[in-house]
């Protein structure tokens, strides 16, 4: 499976599925279809991230980086932030935040340090 070619925005169904939302983004699948495959309803760990995206066949680099502003961002980006309350999993693609939280922004949403990893675009 390839990354989609334009991301529709998800709002995470729970405050705890916000990795679930970020790789349903991604993928094109269902959030549940997303929650069978990383096995939980819960938070996802950058574990569990890593390895739905290699079975979703989702290209990325492996190497974390951090991010201070938007120009430090790739194209497309699984972002992790720690925000006010806790770690959130967030999506950067093609200039626009797709935040389970959030929605749709400009900037990335609130968060004191922001850390991402590269999603390779689909091969032409």
């Amino acid at each position: 499976m390839a990354v989609v070619e334009n991301p529709k925005h998800i709002y995470e169904p729970t405050p705890l599925q916000c990795g679930q939302a970020v790789l349903s983004m991604l993928s094109g699948k269902s959030v549940e279809e997303i929650v069978a495959l990383v096995g939980t309803e819960r938070e996802t760990t950058l574990k569990d991230m890593k390895s739905a995206l290699i079975a979703l066949g989702i290209e990325f680099e492996n190497e974390r980086k951090q991010a201070f502003d938007e120009s430090d961002l790739p194209q497309i980006a699984m972002l992790s932030l720690e925000t006010p309350h806790c770690w959130h999993w967030s999506l950067y693609f093609k200039g626009k935040f797709l935040d389970p939280e959030y929605g749709v922004l400009e900037s990335f949403p609130p968060s004191n340090r922001r850390y991402y990893w590269e999603i390779k675009p689909n091969n032409k």
